[in-house]
């Protein structure tokens, strides 16, 4: 692919906290010419964050904004949504990005922004979600991907997997199998977006023109 190709691919900003995988999913979907998309910068709020390497191994643009840094989140939100625009992203993706944002950070990105949610939303949202499933005795958790709104993990759900809750796990065994399921989704959703398919419309999550009245099931093992 050529030079100017690559240009006019649309562009995806990915925001990271941690380790990455969800980015490194991503990365290898483009590789393998599943997504038709390119990254062009990978910004995390956490210097420490294992995905800035993986994105440096893919020779994608790294940035850290440390938001310790700033007097107040407004102020923090500001500085990022200048960084992100000057990569005039077609979409930003948060994978693993740990901030709650403000009402006019979220406006800025309304339409264009995915994140995706370790729980079967609007179940568990927040934090510790594998644990609190644990705690309830549940025997169903899983992975969805929503659209960003200012309510937290509030937004249209777009496609969501599920995984059964066994009586041996721990957290960290539920969490695995949480990840799998999220390198599946995700890719997906966000080769949705960048196909013109799925869109952001009065609030309405629309794939193919149609209203998402429920979550896309992802019914892989």
């Amino acid at each position: 692919m050529s030079i100017d190709e690559k240009a006019a691919l649309p562009t995806l900003v990915v925001l990271i906290s941690g380790n990455g995988s969800n980015l490194q999913a991503i990365i290898e979907a483009i590789r393998a010419g599943r997504i038709a998309a390119r990254v062009a910068a990978v910004i995390s709020n956490r210097v420490d964050a294992y995905g800035l390497q993986r994105a440096a191994d893919a020779g994608i643009p790294t940035e850290t904004l440390d938001h310790t840094a700033f007097a107040s989140r407004e102020a923090f939100d500001q500085a990022l949504q200048e960084r992100v625009d000057s990569f005039h992203p077609d979409l930003v993706v948060l994978a693993g990005f740990m901030r709650i944002f403000t009402p006019g950070f979220v406006q800025h990105f309304a339409g264009r922004m995915l994140n995706i949610h370790p729980s079967l939303l609007p179940l568990y949202k927040g934090i510790h979600t594998h644990r609190r499933v644990l705690e309830d005795g549940g025997n169903e958790h899983g992975v969805s991907v929503h659209f960003v709104t200012p309510e937290l993990d509030g937004g249209p759900v777009i496609m969501q997997a599920k995984v059964p809750v066994l009586p041996s796990d721990t957290e960290e065994r539920l969490a695995q199998r949480v990840h799998v399921q999220e390198h599946v989704i995700y890719p997906r959703v966000v080769k949705w977006f960048v196909e013109g398919r799925l869109k952001l419309e009065n609030g309405q999550a629309l794939l193919d023109g149609k209203i998402l009245h429920q979550p896309v099931l992802h019914l892989g093992s």
